[in-house]
């Protein structure tokens, strides 16, 4: 008899982390949103945080967004479940700003920014776009093509393609 025993260890996935993120971005301040931090940092406390860049990341993930961020995080996440495209208006770097129909795919946050990645049909390509960057959200009923998360998000482990001899 061959005893199955459940790996209760097994860490959350940039994936499932990226989800959970997204979920608490458009919670704001409330008392749900601080229980459900709490939770999260509760779920990341087995790391060993050797990192600076994880540790800010984390830090940043549990810290509640500015209201008007979070409003358009809601907008977003709302798209992504819906997948819709959205209509950005987005402030670069160099203070240039555009509108863009972007196909959202998935949030992340990297050190202290959360970024929405999606493909920009401006740019035609995938494109990351910082939030605190996003001067505006508008919903669209204009079906975006689906997207898996996992081949979206950065430093992924992927599987080689082994070489025939």
């Amino acid at each position: 008899m061959t005893t199955v025993v459940k790996d209760e260890t097994r860490p959350l996935t940039t994936a499932e982390i990226a989800a959970i993120a997204l979920s608490l971005a458009h919670l704001g301040a409330g008392p749900q949103a601080v229980t459900a931090r709490r939770a999260l940092q509760h779920a990341l406390e087995h790391l060993e945080l050797d990192d600076d860049v994880i540790a800010t990341t984390l830090a940043t993930l549990t810290e509640p967004l500015p209201v008007d961020v979070a409003s358009r995080a809601r907008l977003i996440a709302d798209a992504i479940t819906s997948r819709l495209m959205i209509r950005l208006h987005y402030r670069d770097a160099s203070g240039t700003v555009t509108s863009r129909d972007v196909e959202p795919v998935t949030c992340l946050v990297h050190r202290e920014f959360w970024y929405l990645v999606g493909v920009c049909r401006l740019r035609r390509g995938i494109r990351a776009f910082r939030f605190d960057r996003i001067i505006a959200v508008e919903p669209t009923l204009t079906p975006s093509r689906p997207h898996l998360a996992d081949r979206f998000l950065p430093f992924q482990r992927r599987r080689r393609r082994s070489r025939a001899a």
